[in-house]
């Protein structure tokens, strides 16, 4: 009896013990993207260059909700023109404003450190990489302002891409009809107050390989080089993960009329906005 009772007893921990044969479709492997923002990343200009506040200006970093991206492409070197590359993705575009835009409706939504793209090793073109260049979207975000002296948290809902059809957005707690195209420098603003729009006039997009490989004007494709190169082979059995970290180190930027660093704003301290680009891009391999 004792030993019916210990041969039943064995049996759970056999079939734990069974292993699974692994689907091998399942099982492969993937290059992962993830959109990151950091605020203590270096702050560039428009050729990749460090970037002093200039004078009379102010900035700060704004709080993320979220980052939509529009094209993803790598590219093998500092000569690789754009479009020339392994194009990895690129967003649905329409024509219901007239002219192509991007379809703010169709977008892909990120918050900082989400997965952004899975591109499976099969699908991926074989090669070496050194460059990414990432075209950004749209951003979400909250920053403070001061209205007569009283510190005050607003929500931004900025449109970077080079031009985008908007429907509807939703900013925080209220939202604004569009239903028309807005070039690269649009933006809806909520406060406790009110819900305002409007057009910046000028956004920083930082592209290091400006002499060899430019981007168009009005585009906001950031340009960072991998800090390894990557190879893709198509006989990789592990994931790879790509970090691309964009650099938010006062990328809200404003004129500031006082000299106070502080972002005032209505009637009596009329500081413009003056930029919303990000300020840098920096891809991780691992």
């Amino acid at each position: 009896m004792n030993k019916f009772i210990l041969l039943f007893a064995a049996l759970p921990l056999l079939w734990a013990c069974k292993k699974e044969t692994p689907d091998p479709q399942t099982e492969e492997a993937k290059v992962i993207f993830r959109i990151s923002v950091d605020p203590s990343q270096e702050r560039l200009d428009n050729l990749g260059q460090p970037a002093a506040m200039p004078a009379g200006h102010a900035g700060q970093d704004p709080d993320f909700y979220e980052i939509t991206a529009h094209y993803l492409e790598l590219a093998p070197s500092a000569y690789t023109q754009l479009g020339d590359g392994a194009v990895l993705y690129h967003a649905p575009e329409v024509t219901t404003g007239g002219d192509q835009a991007i379809d703010f409706s169709q977008r892909k939504a990120t918050s900082s450190g989400d997965i952004f793209l899975e591109v499976p090793i099969s699908q991926f073109p074989l090669g070496d990489y050194e460059w990414i260049r990432l075209s950004l979207a749209y951003q979400n975000y909250g920053v403070a302002f001061y209205y007569n002296n009283q510190a005050f948290t607003g929500r931004l809902a900025s449109f970077v891409g080079y031009n985008t059809y908007i429907d509807t957005v939703v900013v925080d707690q209220q939202s604004l009809a569009v239903n028309a195209n807005k070039l690269q420098g649009f933006w809806a603003f909520e406060t406790p107050f009110n819900l305002t729009s409007g057009q910046a006039a000028g956004t920083t997009v930082p592209n290091p390989l400006a002499a060899s490989s430019p981007i168009p004007a009005g585009s906001c494709i950031v340009t960072g080089q991998l800090d390894q190169i990557l190879s893709i082979t198509g006989n990789e059995t592990e994931d790879i993960e790509i970090n691309m970290s964009l650099s938010t180190n006062k990328s809200f930027e404003w004129e500031d009329l006082n000299g106070n660093g502080k972002w005032d704003v209505g009637p009596n301290n009329p500081e413009s906005v003056v930029d919303m680009g990000l300020r840098g891009l920096k891809a991780f391999v691992d």
